[in-house]
Parts: structure tokens; C-alpha cells; sequence
């Protein structure tokens, strides 16, 4: 005859337990939340830079011995790092094209492409934020733009020596919400 087991008591139980369980919970989310992925350069991962060169091979892979799948031709262009390895970038660009890059070929100046995938003829350039400040230019999509700041909601730009303030959602180059200042 077999004698049953004594229950172990939680030190924690009942309501208190399911509440600690939950706070364990949130704070776990939250934690993974505020988590940035960084490379093997130490920066965050994903991040915009701009192509240093007016001659930029995309390979198929990180290394010389991988196939030239595309060459960039303008120095400033945005891309977006989404990978290290070693000395080499993954990039994408605007267009949704992927490839590796060696890192030297890389700035960290902050540039940004005028609404690329816009159907408006021009888009206005203006000298403060908001939708009611003077218009110092109208900027055709694709426009290629030199970013000095964004608050989250607007970007201090420079094109042609002109400068004045864009909503940042108009950017391809600049992250929603992301803040800073070169």
C-alpha cells in the first residue's frame, strides 16, 4: 500500500503567485523590447548609412570572391545595413535591393531619397516645421537630400544649398519616430 505523496507548499501562492508571474512576464517583454541588435562593429543593427563612393559593387555574398550583382553609381545614395560580417555590410536600398558591401565603401553621413515611391509631381521643402510654414522649394520624388536632424515627426534637410524641414515620413532614409542630430 502506497501512502500519498505530501503536497510541497509554494512559498508564493494563490493570487500573489499569478501576479508574480505576470510581472515576471511583462518585465521580460519589456526587457527584449528595449534590446537593440548590434553587429560585429558594435553599432545597432538595423541602421541607415550613404554609399562613400561613386563606384559601389553589391556582391552576392560577404567577400571579393563573391559574384558583382549590381554597382551603385552615386556617392551619398541612402542604404540601410540589415547585416555584418567581418568587414562586410548587407545592405538594402530603396528599391528593396540586397546585397554586401565592404564597410570602407560606407559613410555614416546621414543622407535620404524625397518619397521615392510617391506619385506627387513635388513635394514642399519648407523653412519650418509644419504643414503652414513658408515653402523654400518643391522637391521632385527620388530627390537625394542631406539630412542634419529629425525630431520624430520632421527632418532638417539641405539640397543645392537650399535648407528647410521635411515631414520624416516623406524620407526614405530615416526610420519613423527616430530621433537625432549630425
Amino acid at each position: 500500500m502506497s501512502h500519498p505523496r505530501p503536497r510541497r507548499r509554494s512559498p508564493v501562492s494563490g493570487p500573489a503567485a499569478l501576479l508574480l508571474a505576470l510581472g515576471w512576464l511583462l518585465a521580460a517583454a519589456d526587457s527584449a523590447q528595449t534590446q537593440t541588435q548590434t553587429g560585429a562593429s558594435g553599432l545597432p543593427l538595423p541602421r541607415f548609412v550613404s554609399l562613400k563612393s561613386d563606384r559601389v559593387n553589391l556582391r552576392a555574398g560577404p567577400a571579393q570572391d563573391h559574384e558583382v550583382t549590381w554597382i551603385y553609381t552615386r556617392a551619398g545614395l541612402p542604404v540601410e545595413i540589415t547585416a555584418e560580417f567581418e568587414n562586410w555590410r548587407r545592405i538594402r536600398d530603396s528599391e528593396g535591393t540586397e546585397g554586401w558591401v565592404f564597410h570602407s565603401l560606407l559613410s555614416g553621413r546621414r543622407t535620404a531619397l524625397v518619397a521615392p515611391w510617391s506619385k506627387e509631381r513635388t513635394l514642399p521643402l519648407r523653412r519650418d516645421r509644419g504643414e503652414t510654414a513658408k515653402v523654400v522649394a518643391l522637391l521632385e520624388p527620388g530627390v537625394l537630400v542631406d539630412v542634419a536632424e529629425c525630431d520624430g515627426v520632421y527632418c532638417r534637410v539641405s539640397v543645392a544649398n537650399v535648407r528647410g524641414w521635411m515631414p520624416q515620413e516623406q524620407l526614405w532614409g530615416v526610420y519613423p519616430d527616430e530621433t537625432f542630430k549630425q
